[in-house]
């Protein structure tokens, strides 16, 4: 079995947390990127451009978010704010299309037209990494990689990536490259922690392994479950930005959290940044994706990148994790 399936467990170094390549893409980025999802609900115009200043003075630089979160306001607060920045292409924008109720679905037609609308929202000429989000089988394949090629050769999207897409559709898309030419799938985002290994290690590992792809770990805390602070449902916040680390409560998620108790006070650390460093310590990982409500929050989770798990601590953690 693939070492990528099983989990290498070498200690995590900070060498090893140097800025990476995204799969195939000449995107080097910092291995800790920033989730967009929260600007417009969780985080208002004010927060999100205190965030987003706080990301890039870390060293920040890839800013992932999609047409459809906060119904395009997310998009347009972080226009806003690559505004008054100097130097847009220090910036890695990642986006999603596909989901937007006024640009559902991957037809050569919505393609154009919901890039076109989130460049207005960005405020900016190019894309660095687009995501075909979902797999929206009602819209041939081709018509869709048409749409991206065409983008793609006018300078408006950089690179194409993948949301949601199974490891069967990357293997598609990638056969489909190669004999017409179309783009290809440089990396591919997918939900990682502790709580839900299953479909990157099992599935979408061995087939990045293989094709070179590489992958974006979103939500490396699981909803916030990660953090310790919710041991009970009456315990998680009404916020949606919460909503989903109710389903981890139970009788494996408390083995967890014991673990990762035990692991940051050998560490001197906290639950949050090793759950988080293990994350980052898997191969094929180019960068974990987080979620932050205000700076002081982001400035936490960027101490991840120099906490050093150890071969016995990784066996620790998966140990508890184990469906």
């Amino acid at each position: 079995m693939s070492d990528l399936a099983t989990g290498d467990l070498r200690p995590a170094t900070l060498q090893e947390l140097h800025p990476r390549r995204i799969g195939t893409t000449d995107l080097v980025v910092p291995p800790i990127a920033l989730d967009g999802s929260v600007f417009g609900w969780a985080a208002g115009a004010e927060v999100t451009s205190a965030i987003l200043d706080q990301f890039r003075e870390l060293g920040g630089t890839m800013v992932s978010t999609a047409d459809h979160y906060a119904a395009g306001r997310s998009e347009v607060m972080i226009g806003s704010w690559l505004r008054g920045i100097r130097d847009r292409d220090s910036v890695v924008v990642a986006t999603k299309i596909g989901r937007h109720p006024d640009a559902y679905g991957l037809s050569q037609r919505t393609i154009l037209r919901a890039v076109d609308a989130c460049l207005c929202r960005l405020d900016t000429d190019h894309i660095d990494l687009l995501s075909f989000d979902g797999e929206h089988p009602e819209n041939p394949l081709d018509e869709s990689l048409e749409a991206a090629d065409r983008l793609i050769r006018e300078g408006k999207v950089r690179f194409l990536a993948a949301a949601g897409n199974s490891a069967e559709r990357i293997a598609t898309v990638h056969s489909m490259a190669e004999q017409s030419a179309y783009p290809d799938f440089g990396a591919f985002f997918v939900e990682y922690n502790l709580m839900d290994r299953d479909l990157y290690e099992k599935k979408l590992a061995p087939a990045a392994h293989r094709l070179g792809r590489g992958a974006l770990a979103r939500l490396p805390l699981a909803n916030g479950y990660l953090t310790g602070r919710f041991r009970s449902r009456d315990e998680v916040p009404s916020s949606v930005m919460y909503g989903g680390a109710v389903r981890h409560i139970g009788r494996r998620g408390t083995r967890v959290l014991a673990a990762l108790e035990s692991v940051a006070r050998d560490l001197g650390s906290t639950s949050s940044l090793v759950a988080l460093a293990w994350v980052l310590s898997k191969p094929g990982i180019a960068a974990a994706v987080v979620r932050a409500k205000d700076p002081e929050t982001l400035t936490e989770l960027f101490a991840a990148q120099s906490v050093g798990l150890t071969r016995h601590h990784v066996t620790a953690l998966e140990r508890a994790s184990v469906n």
